[in-house]
């Protein structure tokens, strides 16, 4: 009987989390992202549960250490980024659109330049992470870019992938917070840059 009852319930599937569980957890990652993009990402996670509202049990629920927890940062902006193409796919014009995500991959850069040298001391093989949400990101851009080479708003010899090498070399040639201001003049002027001669 007992075998069979434990046999019963490996086979269901696990349980969804609740929604406060939920609610709590992404809260947690929305302070976190603000907390350390002020304070870096040595930012204390006592403080990142209370200003999420949150016991720091919890915290550590969700994301038992500060690895994990700047793995789920990094993961969940990325993943934002990536859904943000669609989102603008399905509403604005294909060269709005490819502006629109292009001004957010700039904030996207910005916030792995304060996560990416944390993973690399915290996480044993951050590449993976890196690649994984590469992929995502290459696919987004891809789709916008291809939408407007169809509609014949860009040049059919447009590589995306040059479009996010200008803006991340822009990133790394100073140290300073200018670059982003540099960064979203640099999406009008790659854009127009693309367009086709009339």
């Amino acid at each position: 009987m007992a075998k069979e009852k434990s046999r019963r319930a490996a086979a269901q599937p696990p349980r969804k989390p609740r929604t406060d569980a939920l609610r709590n957890r992404e809260r947690i990652l929305d302070v976190a992202r603000e907390v350390f993009s002020r304070a870096g990402a040595s930012a204390s996670l006592d403080e990142i549960a209370r200003q999420a509202q949150v016991g720091a049990g919890t915290l550590y629920r969700h994301f038992p250490t500060r690895a994990d927890l700047l793995k789920a940062v990094y993961r969940t902006e990325m993943e934002k980024l990536a859904a943000a193409q669609r989102r603008f796919a399905d509403t604005l014009p294909p060269l709005e659109a490819l502006r629109a995500w292009l001004l957010l991959f700039v904030e996207a850069i910005a916030a792995k330049q304060l996560i990416a040298p944390a993973l690399k001391e915290l996480v044993e093989d951050p590449k993976q992470i890196f690649e994984a949400s590469y992929l995502q990101i290459q696919q987004a851009v891809s789709a916008l870019v291809a939408r407007a080479i169809q509609t014949g708003d860009l040049r059919p010899d447009t590589e995306p992938a040059d479009l996010l090498r200008a803006l991340v070399g822009v990133a790394h040639v100073t140290d300073t917070t200018e670059w982003q201001q540099s960064a979203r003049r640099l999406v009008d002027i790659l854009i127009a840059g693309s367009r086709p001669a009339h």
